[in-house]
């Protein structure tokens, strides 16, 4: 890539990722344009300069342009989508003629697809021109702590890894740092598996069972995500790193962490539609996508098998609690 200092990085979705990623690239010196797909919420941002419904408080950096025009993603040396897993196809088919030829597309959403069981790689790479260069960034990030500046690091990677490490110089600034690497398929497993697992962990908040529960699911939780990973061609070292078990100790330890406080609220006893309070848990679309990937590698996840169980109301809390205590003793590595 040439002239970044020139051109500039375009994100695509306006939520508290999207608009925490676009601060912090234009922190690092980068002009970029912001997508939204409303034209009149988009001139209500670039004219208050703050996204108040996703992130109040938190000003626009001055080198942010927000508008609705795909035409203006055109000039982009980068293409970041931040928009949630289950819509990124259809937003991909709609925008994906506006970029320029060769511009990598950095898929920033957590997930697979639940109508396909696709990974987010495997859709961009049906909807992108043939050999378009696709990445994954994904880590342990709250949206509040990157918009604000607050220091971050989190993993990219590209199946070229020439590119993993350009576009990691590209996107990091004086609080977010990227390491880079070229398996796509651990940083995206890692950020889709945690997801589900943190709803478990905010199940254990909610119903009380107590810290030394809620550590030994993680832990247990954890073993489950590397056996999907290693099953899918994830690296461990990869999981291993922040975008496996970083981004599962983050999102399964604090309620600032929309899956953990979905699953905080089932613990609690709320239904499943009315868990989520009106904000996107995408662990809870993820779930019955993973079980299924895994059912059909012979992969057993126990954990991720109960969340998706009490998400489509097929079990209770307390079912699935005493399935799981009463599995069969085995050797911990197993």
């Amino acid at each position: 890539m040439t002239g970044e200092n020139a051109r500039p990085v375009a994100v695509v979705g306006g939520g508290a990722w999207g608009t925490a990623l676009a601060n912090a690239a234009a922190a690092a010196g980068r002009p970029v344009t912001l997508w939204l797909r409303d034209a009149e919420t988009a001139a209500a941002l670039e004219a208050s300069r703050e996204n108040a419904r996703y992130l109040p408080g938190v000003k626009l950096h001055p080198r942010i342009r927000a508008t609705a025009e795909a035409g203006d993603l055109a000039s982009a040396n980068a293409v970041l989508m931040v928009t949630p897993a289950q819509t990124s196809r259809a937003v991909l088919a709609q925008l994906a003629p506006a970029f320029a030829p060769g511009a990598p597309v950095v898929l920033c959403s957590k997930g697979i697809e639940r109508t396909t069981g696709a990974f987010m790689s495997a859709v961009a790479a049906e909807v992108l021109p043939a050999g378009a260069p696709v990445a994954v960034l994904s880590g342990p990030s709250f949206a509040v702590d990157v918009a604000r500046n607050l220091p971050t690091a989190v993993t990219l990677a590209a199946a070229d890894a020439g590119l993993a490490a350009s576009l990691a110089r590209l996107l990091s600034g004086p609080a977010l740092r990227l390491y880079h690497t070229d398996d796509v398929r651990g940083v995206e497993i890692g950020g889709a598996g945690k997801n589900v697992l943190a709803i478990a962990a905010g199940i254990v908040a909610g119903r009380g069972l107590g810290e030394s529960a809620r550590a030994a699911l993680i832990a247990r939780a954890f073993a489950e995500l590397m056996r999907f990973a290693r099953s899918f061609g994830g690296r461990p070292e990869t999981l291993m790193g922040l975008s496996g078990l970083g981004d599962l100790v983050l999102t399964a330890s604090s309620p600032q962490s929309r899956n953990f406080a979905f699953g905080l609220a089932l613990g609690q006893g709320a239904a499943p539609e009315a868990a989520a309070g009106g904000k996107l848990a995408e662990g809870a679309f993820t779930a019955t996508a993973l079980v299924g990937l895994a059912r059909g590698q012979g992969i057993e996840m126990p954990i991720a098998e109960a969340v998706a169980a009490i998400v489509a109301g097929r079990a209770s809390v307390e079912d699935v609690v005493a399935a799981l205590l009463a599995r069969p003793l085995k050797a911990e590595a197993e």
